[in-house]
């Protein structure tokens, strides 16, 4: 039977996947994005994950907070990213560092 340790690991593991990508690759802002939003996945696996041990909603009603927060955040960030590419014709970091207008 899968336990809270199981749920556990795997939320550490996304969320040290999601840090790595994040230090891994820092050129592509959609990959950024993309580890941004796998990060979010692994606190809320942990939310649920406690909700459930302790049979306690609370966590779970969190948990659609934060989906509500993550989609809106990778709207704005997925239009910020269109608007870059549309101005600049490049979505890499590196290219980002000055603030022309």
């Amino acid at each position: 039977m899968i336990g809270l340790a199981d749920y556990l690991i795997l939320g550490a593991l996304l969320f040290s996947l999601g840090v790595a990508g994040i230090f891994i690759n820092r050129k592509n802002l959609l990959v950024l994005l993309m580890c941004i939003e796998l990060i979010l996945l692994a606190v809320n696996m942990n939310f649920i994950a406690f909700s459930a041990y302790l049979q306690d909603l609370a966590g779970q009603v969190f948990v659609f907070f934060i989906l509500t927060v993550a989609a809106a955040e990778a709207a704005i960030g997925l239009a910020i990213v269109v608007a870059l590419f549309r101005n600049r014709g490049s979505i890499n970091v590196g290219d980002l560092d000055s603030m022309k207008g």
